[in-house]
């Protein structure tokens, strides 16, 4: 399971086994259950979570009782609310697995230790932070640009069986969309 992370982390700079081995010390594995919550909202965030195996969605729920998710998380990604992990705020999220999930967590204390003592692990975090901020810029001009056809096309190209591992009405509250709208998009694409 570590080879995963360490594969991941080289993507992005040159770790050293070492301090590698160091920083998989401050991690702790975890598993959940398809529907259990990683982080519900009104709770404080305390962990980032790295996801082994599995998918997870955040989202959040309107006043008229709707969810509307906002992100998904699969294998490989890094998943938080930000403002509440960085800040100790309450959460306006939920974080929920849906299918049975294995992860890495690492909590904030224990980051800025790691920052101190692995400075590789700091330049990692904050080029995985710019690239982040990048997707969501490019995502957000793309969204207001594209029509929902067009989103789901990129969408389930870029998560390869991605529409096999989680249900149309999902899709659509992400694509903010209505789950039959949705249907008459995969009609046209069979």
């Amino acid at each position: 399971m570590k080879e995963a992370l360490k594969k991941y982390i080289r993507r992005y700079v040159v770790i050293e086994e070492e301090d590698f081995e160091k920083f998989c010390n401050y991690l702790e594995f975890h598993q959940f259950n398809p529907k259990e919550y990683l982080l519900k909202s009104g709770s404080i965030c305390y962990c980032k979570y790295f996801i082994l195996k599995g998918l997870t969605r955040t989202f959040y729920i309107e006043e008229s009782g709707v969810e509307r998710i906002i992100q998904f998380g699969i294998e490989n990604w890094w998943v938080t609310d930000m403002d509440s992990f960085c800040n100790e705020v309450p959460s306006n999220v939920y974080i929920q697995a849906l299918e049975p999930l294995e992860t890495f967590s690492i909590s904030k204390q224990s980051l800025e230790q790691v920052y101190t003592e692995i400075p590789i692990i700091e330049r990692f975090f904050r080029r995985l932070t710019e690239n982040w901020l990048i997707a969501q810029q490019k995502s957000s001009h793309f969204y207001m640009k594209a029509n929902s056809k067009k989103r789901y096309l990129d969408l389930i190209n870029s998560i390869p069986n991605f529409v096999q591992r989680v249900p149309q009405y999902m899709i659509a509250s992400y694509l903010d969309i209505t789950p039959e709208y949705l249907s008459d998009i995969r009609k046209t694409q069979q």
